[in-house]
């Protein structure tokens, strides 16, 4: 097989799927024969955005997507116990693309269960990214806490928090995004265009104050960071107390000292330890002991959360759409965010 069906992005910023050179396995990758992948409407849409603002007319084509399923049909080298046949999840950028075929390293493939199906699945690197911010959030039982922004990050950081035991208020604008995390089961919401989201989140923590805060959208948010700060609990000498995480691509402007009290303020990339570390996506392990929640793992958990029926993610999917119309699938999530949310390509072979 030395060709495959792959969308990608021209340099002018149109996105189509065309047949493009297929590598040959590398030691300790696994071939899939892809049945389902998940669009990012964050990262994999602003590399659009980027270059429909600024052309670059020396790139011709370039591959992308990083979460999908299939089934294993080849593998070389250790592969661990991943064998033809078996039912995989597979992600990342190098290898897990929205094409019909992916080479995939052993560490970026976890097996799915048969309740789970590949169009479920496909929301598991997404959800490792969301996990990723509740393990930095350090979420409690019996916490109060904000989720601002309720796209699919948001929606699944909502309700992984939800899990951890915390009381939760998720702020939204958009309608269909509000009604989309009610059928996901997400008990609290409130619509910051319509009510006062500060008062409302204090309300709903009182009398305790907010203890954390995930700021899960892109963009400027210093806005929303005041309104966050005016949220949360406060000391008895008037400083703000919690802990607030970026895992949305936002930007703030934050003055320190006196003007964040004493606020922990963090960053949550990506899908944890492990991605992008090339030895140990083909297979060198950590020690367990020094790294708990690797990306592997947190990916794991994600799958069996969604087997076991307590993370929803059907309700996220507004669309399924063949490969071949990808760049339909795009325009989609560019100029229709509030009616397109979670977007699976389908493949043919």
């Amino acid at each position: 097989m030395k060709t495959r069906i792959a969308a990608g992005v021209t340099g002018k910023g149109e996105v189509l799927a065309r047949e493009v050179a297929f590598a040959p396995l590398k030691p300790n990758e696994a071939r899939i024969k892809v049945h389902a992948s998940l669009i990012s409407p964050g990262t994999e849409m602003n590399l659009v955005k980027i270059r429909r603002a600024t052309p670059d007319p020396k790139v011709d084509f370039t591959v992308f997507g990083y979460a999908n399923a299939g089934e294993v049909i080849e593998v070389n080298g250790d592969c661990k116990e991943f064998k033809p046949g078996m039912r995989v999840f597979c992600m990342g950028g190098g290898g897990a693309n929205h094409a019909n075929y992916a080479n995939v390293p052993v560490n970026m493939m976890v097996p799915l269960p048969d309740n789970v199906t590949y169009e479920q699945a496909v929301y598991a690197c997404l959800g490792a990214t969301s996990l990723q911010a509740i393990h930095r959030t350090h979420v409690e039982l019996g916490e109060y806490g904000m989720v601002l922004g309720l796209g699919i990050v948001g929606n699944l950081a909502a309700q992984l928090a939800q899990l951890s035991g915390a009381r939760v208020l998720a702020w939204e604008a958009m309608p269909s995004r509000l009604k989309t995390a009610a059928r996901c089961k997400i008990k609290n919401t409130v619509n910051f265009k319509k009510a006062d989201p500060v008062k409302a989140s204090r309300e709903f923590a009182a009398p305790h104050g907010m203890d954390f805060a995930v700021i899960a959208f892109g963009g400027e948010a210093t806005a929303a960071f005041d309104q966050v700060k005016d949220s949360m609990k406060v000391s008895s000498d008037t400083h703000q107390m919690g802990r607030v995480t970026l895992v949305g691509g936002c930007k703030i402007n934050i003055v320190g000292g006196a003007g964040c009290g004493n606020l922990d303020i963090l960053s949550s990339a990506r899908t944890g330890p492990g991605y992008y570390d090339k030895a140990w996506e083909y297979g060198q392990d950590f020690p367990n002991a020094f790294i708990q929640f690797h990306t592997n793992r947190n990916l794991r958990e994600i799958i069996a959360l969604i087997a076991e029926k307590r993370l929803l993610v059907d309700p996220m999917t507004t669309h399924k759409i063949p490969l071949a119309e990808v760049g339909s699938a795009a325009e989609l999530l560019i100029n229709t965010p509030d009616k397109a949310m979670g977007i699976v390509l389908e493949m043919s072979h």
